[in-house]
C-alpha cells in the first residue's frame, strides 16, 4: 500500500483513566497510531504498559465506571467510534472489528455448544437465518482448521483442547468478514508447539482474507516473524514505533535497545543470566510530565525529569509511518536531542 493512501484505523491522542478511591490512574496518555489496510501491527511493551486497555478503549469493551476515556478520536474509515452511541458500538464490534482474547476458556460461554456461539455473531450482525448461519459457521470452523467441523458444532467448550478454543475464539471474530482484527495476547496461554499452529494459521488467513490486524504480545521474537510494523509500549504511551525490519535492526529508545536485549539468544556465547531491565515500571498515578521511563534509563538527563518527549520522526516526515521515537536522548549522536 502506498504511504499516502487512507489508514483502515487512525487513532489520535487517546486518554484512558481509571477512577479509583485512591485516586486516578492514567493508564493510557495521548496514544497516537494508524493501521493500513491488510497490515500487520504488532503492540509490544512489558506487563501494564498500556497494550491490552488502549485497544479495549477503541471499542468500548472496558467498564465505564471505573474506566474513562477522557480524550481522543478513533477513526475506522470516516467514523469516530468514540463518538457513536452505544448501540451503534455494538454494531462495529464484531461486524467491522473483531477481538480474539488472551483466555479462550473464560471467554467462551460453557454452557452454550461452540456451533451457537460461532453462529451468534452471523445472525446478530449479517442478519442470517438459522440454516444460513449453521452452515456458515461451519466453513468458519474449517477455516480456521477444526477438523470434522459440521459434528463439531455440536460439541461445548470443555470438548475442545486449549489450541482448538483459540481457533473457535478466531473463527468468532473472523464471522463478519470485519476491516480490522485485534488478537490480545491470543498465543499466551498456550504451550509452545499450539502457538507456532496458531500464529501460522493467522499469517495463512490474513493472506487469504486481506484483513488489518493489530498483534498485542510482550514476545519480541513472534512480532519478528509476523508483523509489518512494531508499536513500543512503556507507561501508557507510545515510545517508539517504526517498520519491524528497521525497528529490531536500529532501536532508538532506550526501552527499546533493553528489550530487545532481554531475549535469549541460542547462538553465539552462552550467557549465565539472562539480560534484565533494572528497577520497576513507573506507577500512573498524574499524567505524565516527565519521562515514564527515566528512573531505569541509562541515558537520563535533567531534562527528561521536566519533560515528557514527543515523538520524534527518525528519517521521514510522516509520525505514525515511518520511524519514529519519544526521547530526549539522540541515539543515531549518543547525546540529547538538539
Amino acid at each position: 500500500m502506498a504511504d499516502g493512501a487512507k489508514p483502515v484505523l487512525d487513532v489520535r491522542g487517546l486518554q484512558t483513566v481509571f477512577r479509583t478511591r485512591g485516586g486516578d490512574i492514567h493508564a493510557v496518555n495521548s496514544v497516537s497510531f494508524h493501521l493500513k489496510p491488510g497490515e500487520l501491527l504488532g503492540v509490544v511493551g512489558e506487563s501494564g504498559s498500556g497494550k491490552s486497555v488502549t485497544m479495549m478503549s477503541l471499542i468500548g469493551l472496558l467498564p465505564m465506571p471505573p474506566a474513562e476515556v477522557r480524550a481522543g478520536e478513533v477513526l475506522l474509515g470516516d467514523t469516530d467510534i468514540l463518538k457513536i452511541s452505544a448501540e451503534e458500538l455494538q454494531k462495529v464490534r464484531g461486524r467491522r472489528i473483531g477481538f480474539v482474547f488472551q483466555d479462550p476458556m473464560t471467554s467462551l460461554n460453557p454452557v452454550f455448544t461452540v456451533g451457537n456461539q460461532v453462529m451468534e455473531p452471523l445472525r446478530w450482525h449479517m442478519g442470517m437465518n438459522k440454516k444460513q448461519a449453521f452452515a456458515r459457521a461451519v466453513e468458519l470452523l474449517d477455516l480456521v482448521g477444526i477438523p470434522d467441523a459440521a459434528r463439531r458444532m455440536k460439541d461445548y467448550p470443555h470438548q475442545f483442547s486449549g489450541g482448538m478454543r483459540q481457533r473457535v475464539m478466531i473463527a468468532i471474530a473472523l464471522a463478519c468478514d470485519p476491516e480490522v482484527l485485534i488478537a490480545d495476547e491470543p498465543t499466551t496461554a498456550l504451550d509452545v508447539t499450539i502457538q507456532a499452529q496458531i500464529i501460522e494459521l493467522v499469517k495463512e488467513l490474513r493472506t487469504k482474507l486481506g484483513m488489518a490486524i493489530v498483534w498485542i504480545t510482550h514476545d519480541l521474537g513472534v512480532i519478528a516473524g509476523i508483523a509489518d510494523r512494531v508499536m513500543v509500549m512503556y507507561g501508557g504511551q507510545v515510545v517508539e514505533q517504526g517498520p519491524v525490519a528497521e525497528l529490531f535492526a536500529n532501536p532508538q529508545h532506550p526501552y527499546t535497545r533493553a528489550l530487545l536485549k532481554t531475549i535469549p539468544s541460542v547462538t553465539g556465547e552462552r550467557e549465565t543470566r539472562l539480560k534484565v531491565i533494572e528497577g520497576q515500571p513507573p506507577i500512573l498515578g498524574a499524567a505524565p510530565s516527565a519521562c515514564p521511563f527515566m528512573p531505569r534509563c541509562a541515558h537520563s538527563f535533567a531534562r527528561c525529569a521536566v519533560e515528557n518527549p514527543p515523538r520524534r520522526p527518525i528519517g521521514r516526515a510522516e509520525v505514525g509511518w515511518g520511524h519514529d521515537v519519544a526521547c530526549h536522548w539522540d541515539a543515531r549522536s549518543g547525546g540529547p536531542h538538539a
